[in-house]
């Protein structure tokens, strides 16, 4: 099967022999193929997918790469904010899943789905997550939004009971939204690496 991948995508592979790379030691003691790996923004000729692994320690993040047919399973962002798989989940009592709930009971203008530790272990149910953890969050937004309503979302953002930290995606990479509600221009995120721009959408 093949998949049709985003950064922020949780895959899942057969074996840990289908990763490739320069990979540092722990890889080989802490990573399995029943965790995912979570895709990151980069570009290959051969179009081999950028992925990165978690380590045990936050410290502990390497990248790799994979091919396209080595992904038996992919997990996106979007599915893990759906209400019930969040009510559902072992650590529903813990801040950050109370938030992600709060937002699911809304109605926004865009797809948006739970990334980082959150949507690790909302995944996976390995508990990389604690009660301090921030909600990290990714809004799709393929077409410009109006300011108005991106803050919207900061302010119901801001009255959570955790940190919450917002990228938006365009289809030219993603940006901060704290950033842009607050200045002029923007880091976007891309594939091909950062580049700071007053027009997110733009391929310019």
């Amino acid at each position: 099967m093949v998949f049709s991948l985003r950064a922020h995508d949780l895959v899942w592979l057969a074996s840990a022999n289908d990763l490739q790379g320069e990979l540092p030691e722990w890889v080989s003691s802490q990573w399995r193929s029943a965790l995912p790996l979570v895709v990151r923004r980069d570009w290959d000729a051969g179009g081999r997918i950028p992925v990165g692994i978690r380590g045990l320690r936050r410290d502990q993040r390497a990248a790799a790469w994979v091919s396209a047919d080595a992904v038996r399973r992919c997990v996106t962002p979007e599915s893990l904010s759906e209400s019930e798989l969040l009510l559902r989940s072992p650590f529903v009592s813990l801040p950050p899943v109370q938030a992600a709930i709060q937002l699911a009971q809304q109605r926004w203008g865009w797809p948006w789905g739970i990334t980082g530790s959150v949507g690790y272990a909302l995944a996976t149910e390995v508990p990389v997550m604690h009660a301090a953890s921030d909600l990290d969050l990714v809004l799709r937004c393929d077409l410009p939004v109006a300011e108005q309503e991106l803050m919207r979302w900061q302010q119901f953002t801001q009255q959570l009971s955790c940190r919450v930290d917002t990228q938006v995606e365009t289809p030219q990479g993603a940006f901060a939204l704290a950033e842009w509600l607050r200045e002029e221009r923007v880091m976007l995120k891309t594939n091909l690496g950062p580049r700071l721009t007053a027009q997110p959408w733009s391929a310019g």
